[in-house]
């Protein structure tokens, strides 16, 4: 128990770190690209370093398939920031999390496509209904480009997302440190061409931010939760996980003064069900129950990580 209260306050940290960084990505001052750009290179040294203390990079267990598929991986993740970053500028923090914390759905439905995972007709049902939920939530009026254009980067920025899910779900048998670490850096020859150098002199302070994004938005933060995945079951996880949309919007209510409105608060509570309902775990029939009891052989490391537990932002 003491175990998985350490897990807990590790998740829920891990995810109000999540929550503020928005806030990071607005105050650099920075364009989005390079944003990434900046966040891979701090990232990769914080990530670095602590691999490095800790010896994972002894026994790595990369092989080249592995690593072609983290790095692959890192190509859609690093592009899910951008579009993520993008989508904060064109609208608000609080609107862009919301419809990018969909990510769960597109993850079902590519894992049936591309994986020819099982996808039922109760999992269809919550779909239409976080569907549902997002339509309320986007609100969207007509000749309101602004929140058009975010709508459209933050659905890219989740499903950019749950296409780099399917692929790591791949690489088994290899900390998740190390993947994320071949994630950022293959962000870095990626963004170089698209990286505006000229406004870098005149960032200031927005050093700190980028600084701070790397290190503690994706070095830190990244910690936490992979600490956290191996103590927590998966439905507490799931649970946690919408902690993070939730300080968001707390955070642009309080820093910029942005809100959403009646309508759109509506769609909330609809996409916070169906995204817990896919993403829990089904109750076991009596023979699983009993296959449950019976001995078996533990899992451990990454491999056996629950699906949930890949969400990183």
């Amino acid at each position: 128990m003491r175990n998985e209260t350490r897990g807990t306050l590790e998740l829920t940290l891990a995810m109000v770190l999540s929550g503020t960084l928005g806030v990071f990505v607005v105050e650099s001052g920075a364009s989005p690209f390079t944003v990434v750009l900046f966040r891979c290179l701090f990232g990769a040294a914080a990530l670095g370093a602590y691999a490095l203390a800790r010896g994972y990079f002894t026994g790595h267990g990369f092989t080249p398939r592995k690593l072609g598929l983290a790095a692959l991986g890192g190509v859609f993740i690093v592009f899910n920031w951008v579009f993520l970053f993008e989508a904060y500028e064109a609208t608000s923090i609080s609107f862009a999390t919301v419809v990018y914390h969909t990510q769960p759905f597109y993850v079902v439905l590519l894992g049936a496509l591309v994986l020819r995972e099982r996808l039922t007709a109760a999992k269809l049902g919550w779909l239409a209904v976080a569907f549902a939920g997002l339509v309320l939530v986007a609100g969207v009026r007509p000749g309101d480009t602004g929140s058009l254009e975010g709508l459209g980067f933050a659905l890219l920025a989740a499903v950019l997302y749950a296409v780099s899910t399917i692929v790591t779900k791949r690489v088994t048998g290899v900390r998740p440190h190390l993947v994320a670490l071949v994630q950022v850096l293959v962000g870095v020859p990626l963004l170089l061409p698209f990286a505006s150098f000229g406004e870098l002199g005149g960032l200031g302070a927005g050093w700190a931010w980028l600084a701070g994004l790397g290190v503690i938005h994706t070095g830190l933060m990244y910690v936490l939760m992979y600490a956290a995945y191996q103590k927590l079951p998966t439905a507490k996880i799931a649970v946690l996980a919408f902690t993070y949309p939730a300080v968001a919007m707390v955070v642009d209510w309080a820093v910029y003064g942005h809100h959403i409105g009646l309508v759109q608060a509506l769609g909330l509570p609809l996409i916070v069900l169906a995204s817990l309902k896919v993403t829990l775990p089904a109750a076991p029939t009596a023979p699983a129950r009993a296959a449950a009891t019976a001995p078996r052989t533990a899992a451990h490391g990454p491999a056996a990580a629950s699906p949930a537990a890949r969400r990183a932002g």
